[in-house]
């Protein structure tokens, strides 16, 4: 007969499984400090024992670190998605910025799907409140906070499809994205009729997830990056043009 005896499962298996998934879901991020021992030992209910227990198994597991004098955190586990060479050889050549783009086009789109049809109603309520706090900045003309919402207001977007490949996909995509590894994003954030231009276009994204359409999600979505897209082209031509430019002086004036 195929049955085995049950185990009792130990207090620190329960626990390394509990932050496993906490960590799967996204919910606990890359570089995000524990509560303290005492205080996450009693949020748990189990033995400060038992919890060293199960911080010892995750920390072989690589997915928490502990820093001298700090704490324990939630490991870089994102770090590991791209080598540092293939990062590099992505920053040198222009081909892999918009590869990049094209791809983030194809899975937004489908997570902005996903998220109409199946975020909760919580879900869809960080998305609005990222959206929001895109507005506020937007009024007080700050292009630098207005870059890293436009990150957190796509990442509300990939949470919201509850799937975790795509989650750790995206977030270690739009982590390259915030590096500056591609394109310097503060560029779309610094011409104020481009800033107005994405605004209306995360606007319309907003809308459509909270209206669950998910068609018009998926197509806001791909708008906004095909804009994204063309913006940047845009000012590598301009670059190219201006180093042209600035050769041709060169050359006039010691003539």
């Amino acid at each position: 007969m195929p049955f085995q005896k049950v185990q009792p499962e130990k207090l620190s298996s329960s626990v390394v499984r509990q932050i496993e998934l906490l960590i799967l879901r996204g919910i606990l991020r890359p570089g995000e400090r524990l509560p303290s021992e005492r205080e996450l030992a009693e949020r748990l209910g189990v033995s400060r024992p038992s919890l060293r227990d199960a911080i010892s198994e995750l920390q072989n597991r690589s997915l928490l670190t502990s820093k001298a004098n700090s704490g324990i955190f939630v490991a870089d586990v994102l770090g590991s998605a791209f080598s540092e060479s293939l990062v590099r050889l992505f920053a040198a050549h222009d081909e892999a910025v918009f590869d990049y783009i094209t791809l983030r086009r194809d899975l937004e789109g489908l997570a902005a799907e996903r998220a109409a049809n199946n975020g909760t109603e919580t879900d869809l309520k960080v998305v609005q409140s990222v959206f929001d706090k895109m507005e506020a900045a937007h009024l007080k003309r700050n292009p630098e906070e207005e870059a890293e919402l436009d990150v957190e207001f796509h990442l509300a977007i990939v949470d919201a499809s509850h799937n975790v490949v795509m989650l750790h996909m995206m977030r270690s995509m739009l982590k390259l994205l915030r590096e500056g590894v591609f394109y310097n994003r503060a560029i779309m954030f610094k011409q104020r009729l481009k800033r107005g231009m994405i605004l209306d276009q995360h606007r319309a994204i907003n809308v459509a997830i909270q209206k669950r359409d998910a068609k018009a999600a998926k197509a806001a979505i791909e708008n906004h990056l095909t804009f994204v897209e063309e913006a940047l082209r845009d000012h590598k031509d301009e670059q190219r043009n201006e180093a042209i430019a600035h050769q041709r002086f060169e050359h006039h004036s010691k003539s």
